[in-house]
């Protein structure tokens, strides 16, 4: 519904079980939430294209399974993360470990003074 002042239209709430309610909002935030979904120029939306499109998903997608099934890996040697990679014989000592979250604080720390000097 499109009156002088908002837009209403339904829209499946997720949160409470996919029940359908009705949304209203102002003219402005309706143009700003649909211009979100608009993708840059040059830009598509690779879900829908190759072989996870929902054609290729009902058609060619359980062929793909079974031909995968059949193709034999190389067996190869158990990874062994202490030996050197370079010479096979010294071993590797761990001095430090990352977090995924990025460089270690004491580093952000030297970062900061540097920073502000």
């Amino acid at each position: 519904n499109l009156d002088n002042e908002s837009v209403t239209f339904s829209v499946k709430d997720y949160r409470r079980a996919g029940r359908k309610s009705l949304l209203r909002l102002s003219d402005a935030e309706f143009i700003r939430r649909f211009a979100l979904h608009i993708l840059p120029k040059g830009f598509v939306r690779i879900r829908h294209y190759g072989i996870l499109s929902s054609y290729h998903k009902k058609i060619t997608l359980t062929q793909l399974q079974q031909s995968l099934g059949r193709v034999h890996l190389k067996e190869r040697k158990p990874l062994q993360h202490r030996l050197c990679p370079v010479c096979k014989k010294g071993k590797l000592v761990t001095l430090n470990t990352f977090t995924a979250r990025g460089p270690p604080g004491y580093w952000m720390e030297k970062l900061r003074k540097q920073s502000n000097k």
